[in-house]
């Protein structure tokens, strides 16, 4: 099968190094200075330690890379992901969403975004799990979850991306999936947080835990499944993106403890951190949903309100004593 790759970052250029020994690969990139880099050197600037393999076909624009392709992987950071979709939409290539995070200004998921921009009738899925690029794109073991409303289109999916190395499993329960992947970038910066305040293993585990909490009650008000929110998509890339020194959200709460400001981190990272965005999206929702979410708020503040670190964990701590749910 030919697999259009949209979206030359660390993440796609990963998806497309991986699967370029099973499929035909075209490989997108919108910004004419990184691909003319690509073209030049086989090299993207998010993996520079990686060449991509000769096979792979490099364009940059999408009705190109879309030319004969039974499959779209959709890798662009979520605030370009609707101009993307309405630039393959008179393609009808099935899509498959490898990006996470609400869409900053609304409250729409991935998924939401693709009903919107595809054309009637288009397939689409979204792809998410606990995987960090560098490790993909090394050929390391990774599970994922693709879920689809669409149970045939997800198991065919999942068996085309699947091999020895990138594990694919399929479910229906979009809603779950989305949001399990959105907001534990939100937790993770959290978590950069506490360890860059020195504050333990102990609290790491339990900022882990009650943010799993915070993000199950938050989904299954918007319709996502319980037992999704323990799976690979919710649990399992909460943990990796909580405790890897290899997550960019992660990085970001480390840099805020150290009283770094966030243009400046940002700046400085090089990469997009969707929990920044995503945090004032589900601080919104979960207002408007009556949801408690005290670790996402306690990040807004930091973030957007110009309360310290410090002072932001130490109202979290201070919360009264509760019986232990969800």
């Amino acid at each position: 099968m030919k697999i259009a790759v949209l979206g030359a970052g660390a993440w796609g250029t990963a998806l497309a190094i991986t699967l370029s020994s099973r499929h035909s690969i075209s490989l997108w990139e919108h910004d004419a200075g990184h691909f003319a880099h690509l073209r030049a050197h086989r090299v993207s600037h998010f993996l520079p330690k990686f060449s991509l393999p000769e096979p792979i076909e490099l364009h940059s624009t999408v009705s190109d890379a879309l030319a004969h392709a039974g499959l779209a992987l959709v890798a662009v950071p979520t605030q370009g992901l609707r101009q993307t979709l309405r630039e393959m939409k008179s393609s009808r290539v099935p899509a498959v969403l490898a990006c996470k995070g609400f869409e900053p200004g609304g409250h729409f998921l991935p998924h939401q975004v693709a009903e919107q921009e595809l054309a009637p009738g288009t397939s689409c899925a979204i792809l998410s799990g606990p995987s960090f690029a560098l490790e993909v794109a090394q050929g390391l073991p990774t599970a994922l979850t693709l879920a689809s409303t669409d149970k045939v289109f997800a198991q065919v999916s999942a068996k085309e991306l699947h091999s020895q190395k990138l594990r694919i499993y399929s479910s229906d329960d979009m809603i779950g999936v989305a949001v399990g992947g959105a907001v534990k970038n939100v937790m993770a910066i959290a978590a950069g947080i506490a360890d860059g305040m020195g504050l333990g293993h102990n609290a790491r585990a339990a900022l882990i835990t009650r943010g799993l909490a915070e993000i199950t009650r938050l989904g299954m008000k918007m319709g996502g499944r319980p037992e999704t929110f323990m799976g690979l998509a919710c649990a399992g890339d909460l943990i990796l993106t909580c405790t890897g020194d290899l997550s960019r959200n992660r990085k970001v709460g480390l840099m805020l403890a150290a009283g770094q400001p966030l243009s400046q981190i940002l700046a400085d990272l090089g990469h997009v951190a969707e929990g920044v965005t995503t945090a004032r999206e589900v601080q919104r929702i979960a207002g408007e949903l009556k949801v408690e979410i005290p670790i996402t708020r306690a990040v807004n503040q930091v973030l957007y309100e110009n309360v310290p670190a410090k002072a932001a964990l130490q109202e979290l701590l201070n919360r009264d004593p509760k019986a232990e749910s969800y």
